[in-house]
């Protein structure tokens, strides 16, 4: 089930872990190395969420502020959510084919955790 977006914008559709109903979130998608190198650096705020894919793990360093970090698999199930202070290396997850990056706080407010699936749609 290999995807394929290209950098851009979307939307995020969240689909908790047994909770009600779904959740919308604009999405930044960055595919190629440069968008995925740049990820978050240099920004004060997040407007949704960003996707990193592919990506088994992420750092911190030079970030501004702390995020939330979702490690997906390759069919888009959560496997784990961290938040990360700015300067941390985070660890690689095996599994893991693509990260989404938020202001810390968010996801758990999306109803985002371990075992919730979500989808995405390019070309906002």
């Amino acid at each position: 089930m290999g995807r394929r977006w290209r950098d851009g914008r979307g939307t995020l559709v969240v689909r908790g872990d047994g909770g009600p109903g779904t959740r919308s979130v604009p999405l930044e998608i960055a595919t190629s190395y440069r968008a995925r190198t740049k990820g978050l650096l240099g920004r004060d705020s997040v407007d949704g969420a960003i996707l990193l894919s592919p990506a088994g793990s992420i750092h911190t360093l030079r970030m501004r502020i702390p995020i939330d970090v979702a490690y997906l698999d390759r069919d888009l199930n959560v496997i784990a959510v961290h938040t990360m202070k700015p300067w941390r290396l985070g660890l690689p997850r095996l599994r893991s084919r693509h990260v989404l990056e938020a202001e810390a706080g968010a996801m758990a407010g999306w109803g985002l955790g371990p075992g919730a699936r979500v989808e995405v749609t390019d070309g906002a």
